[in-house]
C-alpha cells in the first residue's frame, strides 16, 4: 500500500512539473516603452503584478520622412530607455526579478508615417539607409548579447525596404548571427508576414498581430472569436511552411469603440472609450492561440513604466493599464483565466 502511494504521488508531482512547464514555455510579455529616466522596483512590480515573464524593450532610431536615408540614434535628446546604457539598465532590473528580454529595436518616422512605406529614391540613399540601418542594429544586438537577452528582433514593419533590397536583409542576418547568439525574430506587419523572405533565416516567425475581426461597435466575445478563425488558418499554414513558431511580437487593442475592426489604426482624434471592447479582444486573442504548441507567445502593446499615472477608465489608448484589460491579462499570464461568455 505505501509503495503504491508513493507511486501515485510521485506521478502527481511529475504531472504537476509538466503542466507548470507548459505554462512557464509561453512568452507572456509586454512591449516595455522607454522613458527618459532609469528604472527601479516601483516600475518592475506592476509588470510583476500582472504576472508578465518577459519584456520588449524597444530603443528607437529616426529618420525625417519616407525617403530620407540616415537613421539617426543614441543623441544627446534620445531618451535613456532608448539608449545602450539604458536597454542595459532597464534589462538588468527586470531579468533580476525573473523577466526575460527582448530587445526589439524600431525606427520612427518624423510626423508618425508608417515605416512599412520607407522607400528610397536612388541607388545612393539606399546605400545610406542600409549603412546607417546596418550600425543602428549591430550595436543593438551586440547590447543583446551583453545583457543575454533571449531574443532579438532584427526589424520592426519595413515592409517595402525588405522588398526593394531582399539581399540586404539575408546579410544583415549572418551578420547579426555573429555578434549576437540568441533567438532571431522580426515584427511584421500583420499583412506582411506572408511575404518577407528570410523566415528560413530565424528562430520565430514574428507577427504584429493588429488584424481586422470585427465591426461591432463592442465587439463580442463570439465575434471576435470568428473573425480569428481564417487568419489563425493563414498563420498555422505559415508556421507549417517554415517549421517555425510563430511569435505575436507585438498584440493589442484599443479601448475604443470598434476596436476590433482596424486594430492598428492609432488616430488620436478617435476617444470614445470602450472598455469592454478591449477587454473582450485580449481574452479572445489568448483563448484562440495561447494553447497551440506552434505559438511561442507575445508581447502586449504596450505598457508604459509609470504604472500609476498612465491609462485608467477614461484612456481610449492601446495600453491596459489600469483598465479592466489589465485583470484579463493579470489573470491568463498568471494561469487563472476567467472565461466570459
Amino acid at each position: 500500500m505505501k509503495s503504491c502511494l508513493r507511486v501515485l504521488g510521485l506521478l502527481l508531482i511529475c504531472v504537476f512539473i509538466s503542466c507548470k512547464g507548459q505554462s512557464s514555455k509561453k512568452i507572456n510579455g509586454v512591449s516595455f516603452v522607454a522613458s527618459g529616466d532609469s528604472i527601479t522596483m516601483k516600475h518592475v512590480n506592476p509588470v510583476l503584478q500582472v504576472n508578465a515573464n518577459s519584456a520588449a524593450i524597444m530603443p528607437f532610431g529616426f529618420i525625417r520622412d519616407l525617403a530620407h536615408p540616415k537613421v539617426q540614434y543614441s543623441s544627446e535628446r534620445q531618451w535613456f530607455g532608448e539608449t545602450p546604457r539604458g536597454v542595459k539598465q532597464y534589462a538588468g532590473m527586470l531579468q533580476k526579478n525573473g523577466v526575460s528580454i527582448m530587445v526589439k529595436p524600431q525606427i520612427w518616422v518624423w510626423h508618425g508615417e508608417f515605416t512599412g512605406n520607407i522607400k528610397m529614391n536612388s541607388e545612393a540613399d539606399w546605400k545610406i539607409l542600409e549603412d546607417t540601418y546596418k550600425k543602428f542594429i549591430l550595436e543593438f544586438a551586440v547590447v543583446a548579447q551583453e545583457i543575454k537577452a533571449e531574443t532579438f528582433c532584427i526589424g520592426t514593419e519595413l515592409e517595402q525596404f525588405i522588398k526593394h533590397r531582399p539581399n540586404y536583409w539575408s546579410e544583415l542576418i549572418s551578420e547579426i548571427r555573429k555578434v549576437y547568439k540568441g533567438k532571431l525574430t522580426y515584427a511584421a506587419n500583420w499583412d506582411e508576414f506572408t511575404r518577407t523572405p528570410f523566415w528560413e533565416q530565424l528562430d520565430y516567425i514574428g507577427i504584429d498581430a493588429y488584424f481586422p475581426l470585427s465591426d461591432e461597435k463592442t465587439p463580442s466575445i463570439a465575434a471576435l472569436t470568428e473573425g480569428w478563425k481564417k487568419h489563425k488558418q493563414t498563420i498555422l499554414n505559415h508556421s507549417n511552411k517554415f517549421k517555425k513558431p510563430i511569435l505575436f511580437t507585438e498584440f493589442g487593442y484599443r479601448s475604443l469603440d470598434f476596436t476590433g475592426d482596424k486594430p492598428w489604426d492609432v488616430d488620436h482624434s478617435k476617444t470614445a472609450v470602450n472598455l469592454e471592447g478591449q477587454a473582450n479582444a485580449l481574452q479572445v486573442i489568448f483563448d484562440t492561440f495561447w494553447h497551440e504548441e506552434w505559438f511561442a507567445g507575445g508581447y502586449v502593446w504596450k505598457w508604459f513604466i509609470d504604472h500609476e499615472k498612465v491609462g485608467g477608465k477614461e484612456n481610449a489608448r492601446f495600453t491596459p493599464q489600469n483598465k479592466p484589460a489589465e485583470l484579463v491579462i493579470k489573470d491568463f499570464y498568471g494561469g487563472t483565466p476567467k472565461k466570459k461568455n
